[in-house]
């Protein structure tokens, strides 16, 4: 096509050509700057269910991702895996290796929550305690043991970990999801979890996160405490692995240490292990693999690996 660049139509046309030509480009880039996720690699004998929703909030669907041994023998334990990010960003499919408890027998469960873009706090508590009643009322179908759920996450998601075991029978965040008596956990593995959310709002970091987090909140000096995971803790949670590096610039680890002071104060079976100059997990390989090892025979100890 030839174009005359006097004539109105024809240059309409070469705009137009631009625009969508312009517009591709960006559709590329964003393409290419989408992060791609490899799939969880999990057993032969393992089943998944991708992105089933185990609750509902209006609009949104919260999701998680299954992986379980159908033919097991016996019921097997359950790792509830919730990803970091500050509550305002990451996904479920960021988290891909699963490996240390499919080999010791653990269905895993993957969950997503609502960000707080979606819905301020208690919403992710909330949708974390949705997923611990969705397993145990879903136990019988997924062949897995309800009395050994054991919930892990990171950062944030170490928050969620210890507010959705810590909990308990406290149900004042379960009105999503209610119909189950008794809501516990067997076992709680917290890395880097924020602990304390007046301190990580108003301390030394002053964290913007927990601020967006908090919300109208904010000021609520009762409700920062009852979404923060120190204030439940007593003689009877849950037994609890705790990891911290003590270079963290982002989440303090005078946090960990609190909490593990005071789980040993109420008595309860804990462990914590301090990574030397380690920044916010990101722990070299081989110390990573030390880790593993050490969570798997802290379950082992508790009796949730035979």
């Amino acid at each position: 096509m030839v174009y005359q660049f006097g004539n109105p139509k024809t240059q309409l046309m070469k705009r137009l050509f631009i625009l969508f030509h312009t517009v591709l480009l960006t559709i590329s880039m964003f393409a290419q700057e989408a992060p791609a996720y490899k799939p969880v690699d999990f057993p032969a004998n393992y089943n998944s269910k991708i992105d089933v929703v185990y609750t509902k909030v209006g609009n949104w669907e919260g999701r998680t991702d299954l992986y379980f041994n159908p033919t097991a023998s016996k019921p097997t334990p359950v790792v509830i895996n919730i990803h970091g990010g500050g509550w305002n960003k990451g996904t479920k499919e960021s988290q891909t290796s699963f490996n240390t408890f499919f080999k010791v027998g653990f269905a895993v469960a993957n969950m997503a929550y609502r960000l707080s873009q979606q819905a301020p706090a208690p919403a992710a508590v909330e949708d974390t305690r949705c997923l611990i009643i969705y397993l145990i009322q879903h136990a019988k179908e997924l062949n897995i043991d309800p009395d050994k759920i054991v919930i892990m996450g990171g950062s944030a998601g170490g928050h969620l970990a210890l507010m959705g075991g810590l909990l308990a029978n406290d149900s004042r965040f379960d009105s999503n999801c209610k119909g189950v008596s008794n809501v516990k956990v067997a076992a709680i593995i917290d890395k880097y979890g924020i602990t304390d959310l007046w301190d990580w709002s108003f301390g030394k970091q002053k964290s913007k996160s927990a601020l967006q987090w908090l919300g109208s909140k904010i000021t609520d000096d009762a409700f920062i405490k009852s979404v923060s995971p120190i204030t439940h803790v007593n003689k009877n949670s849950p037994p609890t692995f705790i990891v911290h590096g003590d270079a963290d610039p982002i989440v303090p680890y005078q946090q960990s240490v609190d909490l593990y002071k005071k789980l040993q104060q109420c008595g309860v079976k804990s462990q914590f292990i301090t990574v030397a100059g380690g920044l916010h997990g990101k722990f070299d390989k081989e110390k990573n693999s030390e880790i593993n090892h050490a969570i798997i025979q802290f379950l082992t100890d508790i009796n949730l690996i035979n």
